[in-house]
């Protein structure tokens, strides 16, 4: 997907609030939990998110949707990551 079709996608689904997250390479945020709904692209790099017994690795060009609220940790790979991410 390229970030226009993402963006337009935001838009459709009612995220106004669109920012960029840049985090440095080979770290990791423990177990937390965001108080909005976040869908994002990855722009760069790449990022493995767990929630509950699942764990998914995401690249460029994938994108990812958590719901307001829900538990996850996040590890970043050795080139960090870059996404852009709507929240509401």
């Amino acid at each position: 997907m390229t970030r226009d079709e993402f963006l337009a996608e935001l838009a459709r689904e009612g995220f106004q609030e669109i920012v960029t997250v840049t985090r440095e390479p080979n770290l990791a945020m423990d177990l937390h939990a965001h108080p909005f709904e976040a869908k994002a692209l990855i722009v760069a790099g790449d990022l493995t998110i767990r929630a509950g017994e699942s764990q998914r690795h995401y690249r460029p060009g994938d994108m990812f949707h958590l719901a307001t609220h829900a538990p996850h940790s996040e590890s970043y790979g050795p080139d960090g990551v870059t996404y852009l991410v709507g929240r509401k």
